[in-house]
């Protein structure tokens, strides 16, 4: 489904996926969004006629989904229940399958032959991939996985350029690419930790907290986080730089899995089970409809 972001009004919804979808990206021109869901594919759409442009049919639930930072991308990044990290060139044919020709839903048959795809570091991950991120560097993608390793991989040799050891299998793993030094925001028990993003592996700070934490945000300028929790319904804003908790906001009935700053980082939206996404001004001045 898209929606404005400034008013949260419907736009439109993409029709095709057979079960359930775990995560959608936009390109970093909103030109297109891709999707990766539990039908075992992962779908590119037009998001100006929400028209289904691409299936890419995996051997298992994708999970995660990435472009790199270009207008118009012709290549994205899976992965998910396979343990795999693929990329997909999307302006070749064998990658362009009709809507038509995706996976039905599962129901114990045999699971439809991959898309071909290129994948980068074969039996490296040892456990699902939560999450795949493109660097601003665009030769090296990042994943997260249930193996409590954040890996950088250089795209060039299909290797590991770097790895780190979190505490806990990781919540959300986002790079903050807007502002003037990006970061790399992972969420994973009790801690959020924060990398360069740009040096592959650097760990900047990590903050440990007295909460679960499934999701964070970083709003760099300010030097404030955002946290949600899977264990209760609040939103909680940290400072960065001693850890100690400015806000706490209520409004959700259900755990909070994602947290994600707006482009102009003057909102951010939080996603919880209770099925509905909630908008948040962040800070004192009027935006959009808030005053």
């Amino acid at each position: 489904m898209l929606r404005d972001g400034v008013t949260g009004d419907w736009i439109g919804t993409f029709i095709g996926h057979k079960g359930a979808v775990w995560q959608a990206r936009l390109s970093s021109d909103a030109s297109f969004a891709a999707t990766g869901s539990a039908d075992f594919s992962a779908k590119i759409w037009d998001t100006h006629t929400g028209e289904c442009l691409h299936t890419l049919t995996h051997a298992h639930i994708v999970r995660a989904v990435a472009f790199p930072s270009q207008p118009r991308p012709q290549l994205v990044a899976t992965g998910g229940f396979e343990k795999k990290l693929r990329i997909f060139d999307l302006s070749r044919s064998s990658a362009n399958n009709s809507a038509s020709s995706s996976p039905t839903s599962v129901d114990g048959n045999s699971p439809p032959s991959p898309t071909p795809g290129i994948e980068i570091g074969p039996g490296v991950h040892g456990g699902n991939i939560k999450s795949v991120i493109w660097s601003t560097n665009l030769n090296i993608l990042i994943t997260a996985a249930d193996d409590k390793f954040v890996r950088w991989w250089d795209i060039r040799s299909r290797s590991v350029a770097a790895m780190y050891e979190l505490e806990g299998i990781p919540g959300t793993c986002e790079l903050d690419s807007i502002s003037s030094n990006p970061s790399l925001s992972v969420a994973a028990g009790k801690s959020a930790y924060f990398f360069s993003g740009t040096q592959p592996g650097q760990l900047l700070k990590k903050i440990t907290t007295s909460k679960d934490i499934a999701a964070v945000a970083l709003h760099a300028e300010s030097r404030k986080l955002v946290t949600g929790g899977g264990g209760d319904t609040w939103v909680r804003v940290y400072d960065f730089d001693d850890g100690s908790e400015l806000e706490v906001h209520k409004g959700h009935h259900g755990p909070i899995w994602t947290v994600s700053f707006s482009p102009d980082g003057k909102l951010y939206a939080t996603g919880s089970e209770d099925g509905t996404v909630k908008l948040w001004k962040f800070g004192s001045d009027p935006y959009g409809l808030w005053r």
